[in-house]
């Protein structure tokens, strides 16, 4: 008995020998032991990086990879990577970087005992650099527009916010100029180059925006073709506005006001409504409802001459003008002859010089267009006629109503230096001139 006594109290502290020696190897796990590597291969957004585990603590390795941030002492709490589960060196790519900024990574390590990391160490990745790109081709070239575009085959590093194509008379066109605005990011793109003038060389380049700034691809350069039907003043430098037809008409500033320096060709409101065509004497004006409209004599005059409209579509509240412009009243045209001082003096200075266009004005003596106006005799479209003194006068509406029947209209008559403020039919049709708003 004594024996088996003595075998059991041996058995017994031998498992109590092997549950405490097991319980002291537990209680010695520590996280593991790693060092973080130098990194490499640095760019505006990534970076090669690592580290080398030296010991495991003591248990398994669970993960291991490069923790980072843009503030010291970064954590597994922040971005990381997952890399590896064995003691020993591995390698990690990171992302997303924030460009030309200071960044902090660790190396660490997870077991069962907890965390490991390696030493700090910083880079700051590389600055935002301009885009790469060309300029495509210039094609589908007409006496007013025009199409091109570019590729843009390297963002450097930052997002494209802007790209398009600027032109310009002179080389080397930049975005201080005309130029168009044709979506955002890398890749190819069109550009539709629209208000360009007859038979003249334009000098075009793509542009790409980012936050390094601007840059332009290659220059391409083209010519238009034919030759202006209307004499601007070539001493004169001039704006340009579109309408929803596609329609680019010359503007000119006079005095504190912008006016269009051509007539009116659109067959379109503002909000996109096609204003409607009929002849002027089924227009009931007793009727509320009664339809606006407009004409074309043909298509070569409405080039040089633009189109007639009623006073209906003048007043209608869909704007025959584009956006920002408006059909001026009997005060705005006022403001205009006030500016030449008198009415003589302004029809020598508003009207197209030559006979060109004035053609019934052969012994009429020359004026100036010195302000580049360049009013244009499109007559007028009475009920009772199809046109009237096309090439003699050049008749535009107000806004301004005279009664019920009439309204005021500007007029430019007979090659004499004949110009009034006088009164019209509402269904006749006239030229409209947009004044900016």
């Amino acid at each position: 008995m004594k024996n088996i006594l003595k075998i059991i109290v041996i058995v017994f502290i031998s498992v109590a020998f092997v549950v405490i020696m097991l319980s002291c190897k537990k209680d010695k796990a520590t996280p593991p032991i790693l060092t973080t590597a130098e990194p490499s291969e640095i760019t505006q957004k990534t970076v090669t990086c690592g580290g080398n585990i030296t010991s495991d603590g003591g248990e398994e390795i669970i993960i291991a990879g490069i923790c980072w941030s843009t503030s010291a002492n970064p954590s597994i709490k922040d971005k990381h990577t997952n890399d590896a589960k064995e003691p020993g060196s591995f390698t990690s790519k990171l992302t997303g970087l924030v460009p030309d900024t200071k960044h902090f990574i660790r190396a660490y390590a997870y077991n069962k005992a907890g965390a490991g990391y390696g030493n700090e160490v910083t880079f700051t990745t590389s600055p935002i650099a301009l885009a790469t790109l060309t300029t495509s081709d210039v094609t589908s070239i007409t006496s007013n527009s025009a199409i091109s575009g570019g590729n843009i085959t390297d963002d450097g590093g930052g997002i494209i916010t802007a790209r398009g194509v600027c032109w310009a008379k002179y080389a080397n066109p930049t975005v201080t100029g005309e130029h168009t605005t044709d979506g955002t990011g890398t890749g190819g793109f069109i550009s539709n180059i629209n208000c360009l003038s007859f038979a003249t060389t334009y000098y075009v380049r793509a542009y790409a925006i980012n936050s390094a700034g601007t840059t332009y691809g290659d220059q391409q350069i083209f010519t238009t073709p034919g030759t202006n039907p209307i004499i601007f003043n070539p001493d004169l430098t001039y704006g340009s506005v579109s309408d929803l037809d596609g329609n680019c008409y010359k503007t000119i500033q006079i005095g504190t006001q912008t006016w269009m320096a051509e007539n009116l060709k659109t067959t379109k409101y503002n909000n996109g409504d096609l204003i409607g065509t009929t002849t002027p004497m089924e227009l009931d004006i007793s009727n509320e409802s009664t339809p606006s409209y407009q004409w074309s004599y043909s298509e070569s005059h409405t080039a040089v001459y633009g189109r007639w409209y009623t006073w209906y579509a003048v007043t209608d509240t869909r704007n025959v003008c584009p956006t920002g412009w408006h059909v001026p009243s009997n005060v705005e045209w006022t403001t205009l002859i006030d500016y030449f001082g008198e009415t003589s003096v302004a029809y020598d200075k508003l009207r197209e010089s030559g006979n060109t266009h004035w053609r019934y004005c052969m012994s009429a003596p020359d004026v100036s267009n010195e302000n580049g106006f360049t009013a244009l005799p499109g007559g007028i479209r009475p009920p009772s006629f199809y046109d009237h003194y096309i090439g003699e006068m050049g008749n535009f509406w107000s806004t301004t109503e005279y009664d019920v029947l009439s309204a005021r209209s500007l007029d430019l008559g007979f090659c004499f230096g004949e110009l009034s403020q006088s009164t019209t039919s509402k269904k006749y049709g006239l030229s409209i001139r947009c004044l900016k708003d």
